[in-house]
């Protein structure tokens, strides 16, 4: 059986998630922090790993792989894995970024994906990431609200409503600072400045913006609940909530994998196209004595569970939509479907989650894109691709996808956080 979640209670912990997670490097080690209060060992990859069972936590860069290893495990156990990633769109500082204009201290960043540009304007951005000192040593850092994208005054441009077009170099470099007031100010001094690091001392530098506005429930009842990066931090945190009611006496390995650079394409070593999630099952199957044959065994047994947001059908435009599939918000989280294998599923994988969510006690709603628009992707068929692992593609439906702040129904957080705790459950189906 699964058990209830308290609604109430997973928003105020949701939303207490987000602000932790400004950047993926910062995800990543939030969600090691909360495993690791609750008991899970951190491992490190250079270091011989236990084989016995176990709660356990790796962290790879801006990526986190964490799962729980029941006392019964044997060679051909399989895997129960739901994956999700902890990049969002945004921007990303860039080597030199110090400029002025016009009296004003300017930020040089370069576009990190794909944001809705328009909604970076006139925020309260900061600047978060890790930083690598000369002794090579990593620090997460973040600066709080500091930097603004200034729109144009429509007073300088009267056609603006009409068209915005944003020049991606000229129209998105923040100011931060004034340079009367800050004569040899520079960007990385002042984001450093609070972690007691000398800027001298910066060797390296993984920084992004970030939107500082705390996340809020709104609307009729409070049924709304807007915030940063919830694609996919919406995903990474039921994750983190299932697995941390994984129970220890499931027929199958628990896992979390929250993968890097999704919103790039994967093609990294902490991505979904890299290595981390196959080096961590090896590993976990190798301490449980399995052979080449024996782990194939497992694999083709095992599930992975591709969780990423999706697209809720819009009030507006309702003709960017599929006529036949028409997914709400509070409907329920979505099932993704492609005919062209940009989602992973396929009726088998369907057929699970329906279980998942019956079991759950949860509704459930199917996504197909509208034939006349290129169709997004996910981890899932990079990562099946990859393992041979069965996938289904899910997610929880969002409006306003890609902006610096998404809106999303507290039932469908909720209840994407109760279909995970099912597919880790000890009946899971």
């Amino acid at each position: 059986m699964v058990p209830d979640l308290d609604r109430d209670a997973h928003l105020s912990a949701f939303a207490d998630f987000i602000p932790d997670s400004p950047s993926s490097y910062h995800a990543a080690a939030a969600v090691a922090a909360r495993l690791e209060a609750a008991g899970f060992d951190r491992l490190d990859e250079r270091d011989e790993w236990p084989s016995g069972p176990g709660r356990r936590v790796v962290v790879r860069d801006g990526a986190v792989i964490a799962w729980v290893q029941p006392d019964a495990a044997t060679p051909t156990t399989p895997f129960r894995i739901l994956g999700a990633h902890t990049d969002s769109p945004s921007f990303k500082v860039k080597p030199n970024p110090d400029s002025t204009g016009a009296g004003l201290l300017r930020a040089g960043v370069e576009v990190y994906g794909g944001p809705l540009l328009n909604s970076w304007l006139d925020r309260e951005l900061e600047v978060a990431g890790r930083v690598v000192t000369r002794d090579g040593g990593e620090h997460l850092v973040r600066t709080g609200p500091m930097l603004r994208i200034p729109q144009l005054a429509i007073h300088l441009d009267r056609g603006v409503n009409d068209a915005l077009k944003l020049d991606k170099q000229l129209h998105t470099q923040p100011i931060w600072g004034a340079a009367s007031d800050a004569a040899g100010a520079e960007l990385l001094a002042e984001t450093v400045r609070d972690a007691g690091i000398e800027p001298a001392d910066i060797a390296g530098h993984d920084l992004l913006l970030a939107d500082t506005q705390a996340p809020a429930r709104f609307g009729q009842g409070g049924a709304f609940f807007a915030a940063g990066r919830m694609d996919n931090l919406s995903s990474v945190f039921a994750g983190l909530v299932a697995l941390l009611g994984a129970p220890d006496d499931a027929p199958h390995v628990s896992v979390l994998a929250a993968f890097d650079h999704e919103e790039l394409g994967s093609a990294s070593r902490s991505g979904a196209s890299g290595p981390f999630l196959e080096d961590v099952l090896a590993r976990v199957a190798a301490g449980l004595g399995a052979d080449p044959t024996e782990r194939r065994r497992a694999f083709a047994d095992s599930w992975l569970l591709s969780s990423d947001a999706g697209h809720a059908v819009h009030p507006n435009y309702p003709e960017r939509h599929d006529p036949g599939n028409r997914p709400v918000l509070g409907g329920g989280p979505l099932l993704k479907l492609n005919a062209n294998q940009r989602y992973a599923s396929d009726a088998v994988g369907s057929a699970l989650w329906a279980r998942l969510c019956e079991q759950a006690g949860v509704a459930t709603q199917p996504f197909v894109s509208n034939n006349a628009i290129p169709c997004g992707s996910t981890i899932g068929p990079l990562s099946s691709t990859r393992l041979g692992i069965r996938t289904v593609d899910v997610g929880a439906p969002l409006l306003s996808m890609h902006s610096a702040r998404e809106l999303a129904h507290v039932d469908d957080l909720v209840s994407l956080a109760a279909a995970v705790t099912a597919f880790f459950a000890p009946d899971a189906d």
